[in-house]
């Protein structure tokens, strides 16, 4: 008999269950480990997948409510009139998942996921779905002196999800002899752990060694102050996990934005991201808008899913629509943002897990990944190589590349990347640190690049593979502009901004004809899954930093390179044609 998540991947990925692409994605993972786990050095333990979705239902009880539809529980419900806790499939899912997965290390083993990002619309019960979790782990992993905590940036709000525990663990016949109640806390007298709700107000977050905690509704963080404590005190703790259930949100410079992004390339294979699970719901763009970059459906397209429109794929955003949250609240929700278009961009948030105020993806993920790989070392040789410089300041990147114009009209490219140590210790979340343990990253020790480090770099490759010339952003790299310069390397200023609207266009093209030869570096990938675009008054196109969810500084080094290797290049007269000969339309290259 098939164990109960995995039932619920299979049918998910077989078309049976209406989901977002994204929970299909986390589905076809799932099935994708199992195949691989003894290879990979993981482990699937089927009876602590069941143990867990057996403890809600034989254990947790959730207090009565008035109406499930209402947003507060009501405040006379009696605590002993519980009712079981019963698991839906996709919280069989999560609950299953982050309890039945292990990694096998020198015959020991340690819990696999140590972050579990949940994105789910308002009323689903992905809270007391936590909290749940967080009891179990108190209660049956029998550790002595565990730390478990519900936490946020304000006292009030860890209030919200500490209330869940109080309430569950009061209405449960089995747990409230465990606990002993105090305010803000229930402790476990037995094996000296707690439960406890606490906040970043008087440094209420310092200090803690955390065996688990709920980070609830992420998307209300004003900064990742919260995040990065609670991550900090797992340190030294093996099975430690932090669940961030959360609505969607608007800005895209949150912390919650930023694990939204990071859950996406989990998915999409851009970071490993081994540790990391995530359940991320929402209506989906239709497969035109998704080539085009579009993360979200287009509203004014047809074809993409609608939340005006009711249907079964309302449920991509609210798999628990028609159980928590009835249809017709959904229906009246949706009636009234119609004739209320204020109310919209709220509706799109909490009820269908649309993040608003964004911009579209410039590069389609798949034809990137499409491209051909990079050719032999040998077959560089005498091949015209050009560069392309962007230079980081501070915990910026600072990205080398370099491209080799091909005789078959192709452009193979090599990348370098460095940042400061100061970096990874500012971004814990960005996986700076597996880069570097890969050797796709140079990390230099201080606050900002060890820049004369960078140069020499910059030179050593220039001088083995004959580099051309070198273009680059006259804003961040004049110096070693000047340095490499009077080593005798052809350095070309090149304007950035809307004067690369001509090289964007060829980038593009060359991603999407599959002409672009990128080897599938890692940080490039990453960059290229990030990368915005912004359109001026003339319909003039620029990358857009300040409007891209992380880091694209390898995709402008790249653009600056393509602007003086092949348009400028064209320009004063040299073609591309002269390298790699007349292409004959019609017939085989």
């Amino acid at each position: 008999m098939t164990d109960r998540a995995t039932a619920y991947a299979r049918a998910v990925v077989a078309g049976e269950v209406v989901t977002s692409r994204l929970v299909r994605q986390a589905c076809a993972r799932h099935l994708r480990d199992l195949e691989t786990a003894e290879l990979r050095g993981l482990l699937w333990d089927v009876e602590e997948s069941e143990a867990v979705i057996d403890f809600f239902s034989d254990v947790l009880c959730l207090p009565e409510q008035v109406d499930a539809n209402d947003d507060e529980d009501d405040p006379d419900a009696d605590p002993s009139d519980g009712t079981p806790f019963v698991l839906q499939p996709w919280q069989q899912f999560i609950a299953g998942s982050l309890m039945g997965w292990w990694v096998l290390k020198g015959g020991k083993r340690r819990r696999r996921f140590s972050t579990a990002y949940i994105e789910t619309a308002k009323g689903t019960g992905k809270s007391p779905l936590c909290a749940g979790i967080l009891i179990y782990r108190c209660v049956a992993d029998g550790i002595r002196g565990g730390q478990f905590y519900c936490a946020a940036a304000v006292k009030d709000q860890a209030k919200v999800a500490f209330a869940d525990v109080e309430k569950m663990v009061a209405a449960s016949p089995h747990l409230r002899d465990l606990f002993q109640p105090t305010v803000n806390n229930l402790a476990m007298p037995t094996t000296g752990s707690f439960i406890r709700a606490i906040s970043s107000e008087r440094r209420g977050l310092d200090g803690k060694r955390v065996t688990a905690a709920v980070l609830d509704e992420v998307h209300e963080h004003r900064d990742a102050t919260v995040v990065n404590k609670m991550r900090k005190g797992t340190k030294g703790q093996p099975n430690a996990l932090i669940m961030e259930p959360t609505n969607s949100g608007f800005d895209r410079t949150s912390v919650c934005w930023q694990h939204h992004e990071y859950s996406r390339k989990v998915l999409d294979g851009t970071v490993d991201g081994d540790d990391w699970f995530c359940f991320v719901c929402g209506l989906d763009p239709c497969d035109a808008c998704v080539a085009a970059g579009k993360w979200f459906p287009d509203t004014e397209c047809a074809t993409c899913d609608r939340w005006d429109v009711e249907g079964p794929h309302w449920l991509k955003a609210h798999p628990n629509l028609g159980i928590s949250v009835h249809w017709d609240y959904q229906r009246k929700l949706v009636n009234q943002a119609k004739g209320m278009p204020s109310a919209v961009s709220d509706l799109l948030r909490f009820s269908f897990c649309v993040w608003t105020q964004g911009q579209n993806r410039a590069i389609d993920m798949g034809k990137w990944a499409a491209c051909q790989p990079l050719p032999d070392d040998s077959a560089l040789v005498g091949v015209p190589c050009y560069g392309g410089l962007d230079m980081g300041e501070s915990d910026d990147f600072c990205a080398w590349v370099r491209g080799w114009l091909m005789e078959d009209g192709t452009l193979a490219i090599k990348c370098r990347f460095w940042l400061p140590r100061a970096a990874l210790e500012r971004f814990p979340g960005r996986p700076y640190a597996e880069w570097e343990r890969a050797k796709l990253l140079t990390v230099t020790e201080g606050e900002v690049t060890d820049y004369e480090f960078v140069r020499q770099q910059i030179l050593e490759d220039c001088e083995r593979d004959g580099v051309v010339a070198v273009a680059y952003d006259t804003r961040s790299a004049t110096e070693t502009a000047q340095v490499l310069q009077a080593a005798g390397i052809d350095m070309v200023p090149t304007r950035q901004g809307f004067a690369l609207d001509e090289a964007i266009k060829r980038v593009l093209g060359l991603v999407r004809e599959g002409e672009l030869r990128h080897g599938r570096n890692r940080i490039m990938d990453w960059m290229a899954s990030n990368a915005v675009l912004l359109t001026g008054t003339k319909g003039e196109r620029r990358w857009a930093k300040e409007k891209s969810p992380e880091k694209i500084d390898g995709i402008t080094a790249l653009t600056t390179l393509v602007h003086h290797a092949l348009i400028g290049r064209e320009r004063e007269g040299r073609s591309i044609y002269e390298t790699r000969g007349l292409t004959v339309f019609g017939a085989s290259r």
